[in-house]
């Protein structure tokens, strides 16, 4: 018999908080399992340091379990010496101009190094490390699993979710296509991989032993029990989340959230040189018209470089305004809120 969530992590309901990379807050992911789910941390780009200071506050924040998520290399990645950021550089010109910052050079790395990022995580021992991209290493699982921490993998497909499960994780993220942010596909291109969450999540049930979390496209009680209804053991939500006061979302993004209807997110590799599902905006706009995009995770450090400052500043025209395609039910502004709708889901 498939464990529930609740007896898996150690949560009252299973509802998990989407992580969000550059975007996540100690604030939301406490609150989030202060009220009995499973908060979630995204720790891509972070170095080893400052990894361990955030899993302290966490642990400070909450005594509850949470999760924290690292993205696994997919082999595909280039390193500054492997690429030339000039034409890249040129095309976002007028974005770094209108910010008054000047054009940058490339940085000795553009992303730290993974088994650092696994050894700090692993030193602190969160109740859950969530992966995406990718299938843990056995090494990395049973290291993991020595310490009591739960492995999460995230699929796209019934192939990945198999392949995860092979692995010996201890539950699958089925994220449909109408998810907000990157495609996490693995096996084949994202383009390839894009199956919407209402035909995923059954087939991956079907397909996995362990318990399967439906994520994309769930932002209220209706969500919820759809996903119940298909077989799932859970749910993770992004957006819904993501539009309250405790992300780290600015307020610019927070209102395109609010304001977006259900044709309003497209997919762009614009941002970060990797598929993603977000709001379109001028940043967006200006990259894809130049036709040239670095390849990750060069095109994404690029944009980092404007997109703090944008940040900052409060310009949405600036930012990657990521968001899934159930944005428009995303109404509720404090989590606690966000929470009680989506557990008014939860079968009996």
């Amino acid at each position: 018999m498939v464990a529930t969530l609740q007896d898996l992590f150690g949560i009252e309901a299973p509802i998990v908080l989407g992580p969000f990379g550059g975007l996540s807050s100690v604030e939301l992911t406490a609150a989030v399992s202060e009220a009995g789910g499973l908060g979630s941390y995204g720790l891509y780009g972070y170095s080893a340091d400052r990894i361990s200071d955030t899993l302290a506050a966490l642990h400070s924040a909450t005594s509850r379990p949470f999760a924290v998520n690292l993205w696994l290399p997919t082999g595909d990645e280039v390193t500054p010496g492997e690429v030339d950021l000039a034409p890249a550089i040129e095309a976002t010109a007028p974005l770094f101009d209108d910010l008054g910052l000047a054009h940058p050079s490339p940085p000795i790395e553009f992303l730290p190094d993974l088994d650092s990022q696994v050894t700090a995580v692993l030193d602190a021992a969160p109740a859950a490390l969530s992966v995406v991209f990718g299938v843990p290493s056995e090494r990395l699982v049973a290291a993991a699993h020595s310490r009591g921490i739960r492995v999460i993998g995230t699929a796209t497909t019934v192939a990945e979710a198999v392949a995860l499960d092979e692995a010996g994780v201890d539950a699958v993220v089925a994220t449909g296509a109408e998810a907000g942010g990157h495609r996490v596909s693995f096996l084949r291109p994202a383009e390839q991989s894009l199956v919407g969450t209402f035909a995923l999540v059954p087939q991956v049930v079907d397909a996995v032993g362990v318990p399967v979390i439906a994520a994309g496209g769930i932002a209220d009680r209706r969500g919820v029990a759809a996903a119940f209804a298909l077989g799932a053991a859970g749910v993770q939500v992004g957006s819904a989340f993501l539009r309250t006061r405790q992300s780290a979302a600015t307020d610019a993004h927070r209102r395109a959230i609010e304001g977006a209807a259900d044709t309003a997110t497209v997919l762009t590799r614009a941002m970060s040189g990797r598929l993603a599902r977000g709001i379109p905006n001028r940043a967006m706009r200006t990259i894809e018209t130049s036709g040239v995009i670095a390849p990750f995770p060069a095109q994404n450090w690029l944009t980092g470089r404007f997109r703090a400052e944008a940040g900052r500043r409060g310009d949405g025209d600036l930012v990657s305004l990521w968001a899934g395609q159930a944005a428009g039910l995303a109404t509720r502004d404090d989590a606690a809120d966000v929470f009680a709708e989506l557990a008014a889901g939860v079968p009996a």
